[in-house]
């Protein structure tokens, strides 16, 4: 299940780059992926996780983003999480307003489900809590 409501907050599942299901951009950050595509490819990631929510509760009208974690496959030493980060907040931003303004988590890791170099999880409030 792509998003989780529960009271007046929905959680997404881990999303990453995906078009039509397929994942588009595949590789590590420092190695395979440079900065500006990994900024995109997080901003694509997040594009997916507000369609999972807009699917779970109807729309994006009554929707506030409260937190992101950005997870980014990196090479040992990268230190830019934050900057790959941008490109989802940006987003956020794009398609929330205000609304899309959160406290953020950028997280370094080693691997992601199938090459992803991003996955992003969103946690937001619904209806009267937004």
């Amino acid at each position: 299940m792509p998003a989780v409501v529960h009271g007046d907050l929905v959680w997404t599942a881990g999303m990453t780059p995906r078009r039509a299901g397929e994942l588009v951009v595949r590789g590590v950050v420092g190695a395979d992926v440079d900065l500006a595509t990994a900024r995109e490819a997080a901003g694509l990631a997040i594009g997916n996780a507000l369609t999972a929510i807009a699917e779970t509760v109807g729309d994006l009208g009554g929707v506030r983003a409260l937190k992101l974690t950005v997870f980014v496959a990196a090479v040992d030493g990268f230190t830019q999480h934050p900057a790959v980060a941008d490109g989802a907040s940006a987003v956020l931003r794009e398609r929330l307003g205000e609304r899309g303004i959160v406290a953020r988590s950028a997280v370094g890791v080693r691997t992601l489900p199938s090459g992803a170099p991003v996955e992003v999880e969103l946690v937001a409030a619904v209806g009267a809590s937004a």
